[in-house]
């Protein structure tokens, strides 16, 4: 595969993400890294990681970056030569398979949706993102793609998340369930309550309804939710395990007790913590669009991309788009059947 990194997307760009690239460049090397950023400033740094001999990984100029504040449409439309459109265009073009970005997720979504544009049976595209928790990851979908949903796009978003679940993440049969606020069938708006309805009539393995905290206790593999409430959900959970971690931290340090309490629980500490860390997941994948976009956090250091580009290339492996069609078109007759 041939795999278009946006160098210049992400706080810690383009080192960390050039380091990332080069990691996998060395460790896939049946496959080519296509760095898309500032020429100059990607060489140098090829340089400084020695990587100036690796035959597969190649350079794309791109004269422009999308700032992380800016306007994603506005910022598509106005820098047609920034790393991220470019990166994106590749794909478009057949000269890449696939696309890895830690840069503006909302230009990157805007420009996957504009150059690449929808499979054939998807209606809306959704960024699906696997939330660690102590019994594995939770999926949810949307994060943030679509904030005016129909019922039939929420139903779309369980299907292709239970595609990439069991071919990606190996989970044969994953447990679907509708974020709503309570358990029972009735509650909810109408927007939950029809979609509840079009996933019951599917072959998928549809749980019911989730509420908030059943994303973190194992009862699901798959949230499906619109993408305000999703983004939302993500935000907070990120930030009450960030605020949680310092927490921890601060208190430790209260005495000398809390501080021998704290060296003593170290290696329970960091277990969690590795089962906890989004670094390994990589990135999110954008699924349903006709091309392969995996979208990493804005933070994200070498690993993380080193871990982001493993994603895409089991996205290839596993033609997820070639099946997410072939599901789709069997829900899709099932529901005319029904009705």
């Amino acid at each position: 595969m041939r795999i278009a990194v946006d160098a210049m997307g992400g706080d810690a760009a383009p080192v960390e993400i050039i380091k990332g690239a080069v990691a996998a460049a060395r460790f896939y090397t049946d496959h080519e890294m296509i760095l898309v950023g500032d020429q100059d400033r990607i060489k140098s740094e090829l340089v400084a990681c020695g990587a100036t001999t690796v035959d597969n990984i190649s350079v794309v100029h791109a004269s422009q970056v999308v700032g992380m504040n800016e306007s994603a449409t506005v910022a598509v439309r106005k820098k047609a030569d920034s790393s991220i459109t470019k990166s994106v265009k590749l794909v478009a073009e057949k000269a890449a398979d696939a696309v890895v970005s830690a840069g503006n997720t909302g230009a990157s979504v805007a420009a996957a949706s504009l150059f690449l544009r929808t499979l054939e049976h998807v209606k809306r595209p959704g960024i699906a993102v696997s939330i660690p928790t102590f019994h594995g990851a939770c999926m949810v979908i949307d994060a943030g793609a679509n904030i005016q949903c129909k019922p039939s796009h929420l139903m779309q978003y369980g299907v292709m998340a239970s595609v990439f679940c069991k071919y990606v993440l190996n989970i044969e049969k994953p447990r679907v369930g509708l974020l709503n606020i309570g358990e029972e069938d009735a509650k909810g708006n109408e927007l939950v309550k029809e979609t509840f309805s079009l996933l019951s009539n599917t072959s998928l393995n549809f749980v019911g309804n989730a509420e908030g905290r059943d994303v973190f206790d194992g009862k699901f593999d798959i949230v499906v939710c619109e993408g305000f409430v999703g983004n939302v959900l993500l935000k907070f959970a990120e930030g009450l395990s960030i605020s949680m971690l310092a927490a921890f931290a601060l208190e430790a340090k209260k005495s000398v007790w809390t501080r021998l309490g704290a060296w003593l629980c170290k290696p329970v500490r960091e277990h969690l913590y590795s089962k906890m860390d989004y670094t390994e997941y990589g990135g999110v994948p954008l699924l349903g669009i006709d091309g392969i976009c995996i979208i990493s956090h804005g933070r994200s250091d070498s690993k993380t991309i080193q871990n982001a580009i493993r994603e895409a290339i089991q996205f290839g492996k596993y033609e997820v788009n070639k099946h997410i069609n072939t599901e789709l078109e069997i829900a899709n007759s099932s529901l005319v059947t029904a009705i």
